[in-house]
């Protein structure tokens, strides 16, 4: 009795995969990531130890606590996953590497996708160095979930938006110094709001230009589910900006900064 084998057709690993699998590679193995994380790791020790000794000093009540930690390693995920993407291709030009990747036979939206999903797994690896410090300021009070999870969504949303404005910036800027220094005053000015008066930021014009801005409105919204102890969609309104953003930048830098991946940068 004969029998007739049929070898399975074989799949290809689609182009995005593969970019993003040697992205990620480069990113941890070389040491880039894991020095990134380090120093996150130092800049949460020291947040921790301040906001211990001012919940101790009873300036701070517990879910304020673990809310500022929260804050703050968010938005120090954010400038990582930023700074990250922000290198992805005006840093690989100025290396000379962006010219045997142009070369391969991948589209260069989907070398984007790639650079993207690597630059976002920086965010995953800020977050896992950041669950024992929250695990820490919140222990003995049943916060310590929904805290986790509040920040891994919001936080996830604004990965991926400046994870997407950073590649745009790397594609379009004509050298890595720039593409980092536009990144960082762009985080910068997203982050200004939070630093005006509290009177400032109520009435209509401050609660617009709150809500506006992915970052504020994203924080806000964590505040409001750990401290004011709100149920998860009762203030689901602050998170418009935060998909908006997220979706937006995706689709140009998908779409559009694709035709910027090019030797020497800039529009031209």
């Amino acid at each position: 009795m004969t029998t007739l084998e049929h070898s399975a057709p074989r799949v290809a690993t689609p182009a995005w995969l593969i970019v993003a699998g040697q992205e990620v590679r480069d990113l941890w193995i070389a040491g880039r990531a894991l020095a990134m994380m380090v120093a996150f790791s130092v800049l949460l020790s020291i947040t921790t130890y301040l906001v211990a000794t001012n919940q101790a000093l009873n300036f701070l009540e517990q879910r304020e606590a673990v809310t500022l930690t929260l804050q703050i390693g968010v938005a120090v995920g954010a400038l990582v996953v930023l700074l990250g993407a922000a290198d992805a291709l005006s840093g690989e030009r100025e290396r000379g590497t962006l010219e045997s990747l142009l070369l391969t036979p991948a589209p260069r939206r989907e070398l984007v996708i790639g650079k993207g999903l690597a630059a976002l797994s920086l965010w995953l690896g800020a977050f896992a160095v950041l669950i024992p410090y929250v695990w820490f300021i919140g222990r003995g009070v049943d916060i310590v979930g929904v805290s986790l999870v509040s920040g891994l969504g919001v936080g996830t949303l604004l990965a991926v938006f400046l994870a997407e404005l950073g590649l745009l910036i790397s594609a379009l800027a004509g050298s890595n110094r720039m593409s980092l220094s536009i990144s960082l005053f762009v985080l910068l000015a997203l982050y200004a709001p939070n630093q005006m008066p509290t009177g400032a930021q109520q009435g209509w014009a401050g609660d617009l230009l709150l809500r506006a801005n992915p970052l504020t409105a994203g924080e806000h919204y964590v505040g409001k589910i750990v401290v004011d102890r709100h149920p998860w969609s009762q203030d689901l309104s602050w998170l418009a900006s935060p998909i908006a953003a997220a979706v937006l930048l995706t689709a140009c830098a998908v779409y559009a900064g694709a035709r910027y991946v090019r030797l020497n940068g800039g529009s031209g």
